[in-house]
């Protein structure tokens, strides 16, 4: 029980410190994105959201990886 409640506590508070950093200079998605593993390893509502949002920003990764450089020889 110590253990769950730790684990939210912690989740929880890389959630909102990742929340904190999209408008604070920091890694704000990489820290939201971490939290919900963290809370994924003992809820797994968490875990659900955290492979939806994972798949989600891999998709939009591969997208933006897949565009031709901006510039060209224009």
């Amino acid at each position: 029980m110590l253990r769950k409640a730790a684990v939210a506590l912690a989740g929880v508070a890389l959630i909102a410190a990742g929340v904190a950093m999209l408008v604070l200079p920091g890694p704000g998605v990489v820290a939201i994105l971490a939290g919900l593993g963290l809370l994924g390893t003992e809820f797994p509502a968490a875990r659900r959201v955290s492979e939806r949002l994972n798949g989600y920003v891999r998709a939009a990764w591969r997208k933006i990886r897949s565009r031709p450089a901006a510039g060209g020889d224009a």
